[in-house]
């Protein structure tokens, strides 16, 4: 796959998950840390790669750089307010700390269609619903609809994203990317760290 030189990819690492009993990035998977594995992952689709985190140390590890939050905490939105403002580039994709199976291709499909089509952001919605942690967003309207966001005191991503041009990808679209519905696996128990390293060792995806 050719990497895209317009697009950033910001990893989002929150910390201490209290259903893991630790922090879940740091978790080894696939014989390194889950959010290692993501990153190596990443690096299909771009060379300009970063994680957002407030406990920079944990990470430096990485070798990438790590951006913390320049805002109080007061949800993901906060998170997603970093993300953009961070990159350089037109366009960011995001994702989490705790997604193994997460779609390079698909996040390129995103970018492809977020810059034929003129919208704000392109966003999966899967059975769950949208999927804002596996999207791409245009940076500079989209940092400024999250300001707007913060100062309406709304502080979801769902509600951030009523206020964006979305263009979303069907599931009938997106399973050409991710046949086997595993893009949008989070994990955040023990029970679903241990099946998603069962999934790997039955098929890389």
């Amino acid at each position: 796959m050719e990497k895209l030189n317009n697009l950033s990819l910001a990893i989002q690492a929150g910390g201490f998950s209290k259903r893991m009993g630790q922090d879940k990035a740091l978790i080894e998977f696939n014989n390194q840390p889950l959010i290692a594995y993501i990153a190596s992952r990443g690096r299909s689709l771009t060379d300009d790669l970063f994680v957002t985190t407030n406990q920079i140390e944990l990470y430096r590890f990485l070798n990438l750089p790590l951006y913390p939050d320049q805002l109080p905490f007061r949800g993901t939105l906060v998170g997603m307010h970093t993300a953009l403002s961070s990159s350089t580039r037109p366009f960011v994709a995001v994702i989490g700390c705790d997604m193994p199976f997460f779609s390079p291709h698909l996040l390129a499909y995103a970018a492809q269609l977020l810059e034929e089509s003129g919208m704000d952001a392109v966003v999966p919605r899967s059975r769950e619903g949208l999927e804002p942690l596996h999207a791409v967003y245009r940076r500079e309207i989209c940092l400024a609809a999250v300001k707007k966001s913060l100062a309406m005191d709304v502080l979801s991503l769902i509600g951030w994203l009523s206020l964006l041009k979305v263009l979303e990808i069907t599931e009938d679209q997106f399973k050409f990317y991710d046949p086997n519905s595993r893009a949008f696996i989070n994990i955040n128990t023990p029970q679903e760290f241990q099946q998603a390293e069962n999934l790997l060792k039955s098929d890389i995806p």
